[in-house]
């Protein structure tokens, strides 16, 4: 007869503590284990190492911001001087007025939010329809569109100024330039095959059981594009909304194609112009007022930006 003691009876407690600690452990995925974070000297060690990271990217990030912010109310002397200070002494608040009339920051800055909503709201339409169309609609052609529109991006667009200029100079059926107007910089942004392309990979992910019961309920294609995909498709719209407004906002070789007129053109374009006639100081001021509305805009609609909820709820089980 074995005379190896019983072991005690698990409590409930006892029992749960036991299976959730393999489940934590099992669900913690990274380079180090749980055990290792365990140790006081190794989660020492990771807290220099990732505050060291944070602090790296922070310089790469903002370091050029803030030396914009510093080097527009510094007198170019002490900017040549010392170019890497973090304090300027005295500090010349006068460049941002002298930069503000010299440049006409309001006629060019109103100008360059012009040309920024109209690309976006041309590039949301066309993205949304496409994706729309190609992905909820399928039509029997849909394979073949979506391969053209797909090799279209393997064309470097440095090929198409000349036959797009062309086309601007003399569009069919308008009988009109569009030189010195808007519209020469909104229509061809709307032509942009990588959101097309995006939109409709995010379609493609929505739950093809709220579209079935949508037009049970009698909804058409339209009223199913507009009350039912587009509210669902937030995130991407949110995306694409940032990626239209960066690249309208900074685009410099079209706008100074088709926008000769220096009361037209935007800031991108007219800064770089008037640069060999001012100082250096109030050249930086008005590339630190550009900026102002870029990076406001992204600090009050960053939730939007960056959310990437919007389908909860929508399907029940």
């Amino acid at each position: 007869m074995s005379t190896r003691p019983l072991s005690a009876p698990r409590t409930p407690a006892a029992a749960g503590r036991r299976r959730t600690r393999p489940a934590a452990e099992a669900g913690f995925r990274g380079v180090l284990s749980a055990a290792d974070w365990a140790h006081e000297r190794t989660r020492r060690t990771m807290r220099l190492v990732l505050g060291a990271l944070l602090g790296l990217l922070f310089l790469v990030g903002l370091g050029p911001m803030l030396w914009l912010a510093r080097a527009a109310v510094t007198p170019t002397q002490n900017t040549l001087r010392e170019p890497l200070s973090l304090w300027s002494n005295p500090l010349d608040w006068a460049n941002l007025y002298t930069a503000w009339a010299r440049f006409d920051i309001d006629l060019h800055m109103f100008n360059t939010v012009v040309i920024a909503a109209g690309a976006w709201l041309v590039q949301i339409v066309v993205a949304t329809t496409a994706g729309y169309a190609l992905s909820v609609l399928r039509p029997r052609y849909r394979k073949a569109v979506t391969g053209i529109v797909l090799a279209t991006l393997f064309v470097p667009s440095v090929v198409l100024l000349v036959p797009l200029y062309l086309t601007v100079l003399d569009p069919p059926l308008l009988g009109t330039s569009l030189v010195n107007s808007f519209w020469a910089v909104w229509l061809p942004a709307g032509a942009n095959a990588f959101n097309v392309l995006l939109v409709q990979r995010f379609f493609d992910n929505l739950p093809r059981e709220v579209f079935e019961a949508a037009r049970m309920d009698g909804a058409g294609p339209f009223r199913l594009f507009w009350s039912v995909v587009l509210p669902m498709s937030k995130p991407i719209l949110g995306v694409v909304s940032v990626f239209a407004v960066i690249a309208s906002w900074k685009d410099f070789l079209w706008p100074m194609l088709v926008l000769p007129d220096p009361a037209v053109q935007p800031l991108s374009v007219r800064l770089p112009a008037l640069r060999s006639f001012v100082e250096l100081d109030v050249f930086l001021s008005a590339l630190a007022l550009s900026s102002v509305i870029p990076i406001a805009l992204f600090l009050m609609f960053q939730r939007t930006f960056l959310r990437g909820g919007g389908l909860g709820g929508a399907v029940k089980g």
